[in-house]
């Protein structure tokens, strides 16, 4: 986390969460969320423009990537000086790029170790790594393959529902905390 972040946090304790804001595609891809955007449905629902606009400024994006992680609840965010931006997940937290010798790192650049690989129903590949869950990068499922058929990843079978529960993380912190309030 930026030092700079922590000094915000440090200065302005009490700032409100934010929810719906921001979000991550099952490629790696930050989307910001506008009213518009939100009233159009949740963020991986499909629904013409419920994802809001790409962004696109990379100095913004490396800035949410060097400051994105999760509660203890599983719920990711991106911490903006002293305010959490929760993040609305089109799949899973992490979008794994796998280089042509097998490397893989995150969408956020982080370098990772692959402890298995999960095949899911509808054939999406993840796997998980010593940061957690992520899905397969579509550009990347031919190198994946490559390695899976060198049998340096053990492959399991998994359902995209259990994904969540299984490993920990909530796909809509809104929506996690609406439900949780309302208990």
């Amino acid at each position: 986390m930026d030092d700079i972040v922590k000094q915000a946090m440090a200065k302005w304790p009490n700032v409100p969460d934010c929810y719906g804001w921001l979000g991550l595609d099952a490629r790696g891809q930050w989307f910001m969320r506008d009213d518009a955007a939100q009233a159009q449905g949740a963020f991986a629902s499909g629904r013409p423009g419920a994802k809001g606009s790409r962004l696109q400024h990379e100095k913004l994006i490396d800035f949410i990537q060097r400051n994105y992680a999760a509660d203890a609840s599983g719920r990711w965010f991106f911490q903006n000086g002293p305010q959490r931006v929760f993040v609305e997940l089109e799949a899973t937290p992490w979008v794994w790029r796998v280089a042509d010798d097998g490397a893989v790192a995150a969408h956020t650049g982080a370098t990772v170790q692959v402890q298995e690989a999960l095949l899911d129903e509808d054939g999406w590949l993840y796997l998980v790594t010593d940061l957690g869950v992520g899905l397969v990068h579509t550009q990347d499922t031919g190198r994946a393959a490559q390695v899976l058929e060198q049998g340096l990843w053990p492959l399991d079978a998994v359902r995209r529902v259990d994904l969540p529960q299984r490993f920990g993380y909530a796909l809509s912190p809104q929506a996690q905390t609406h439900l949780l309030s309302n208990q």
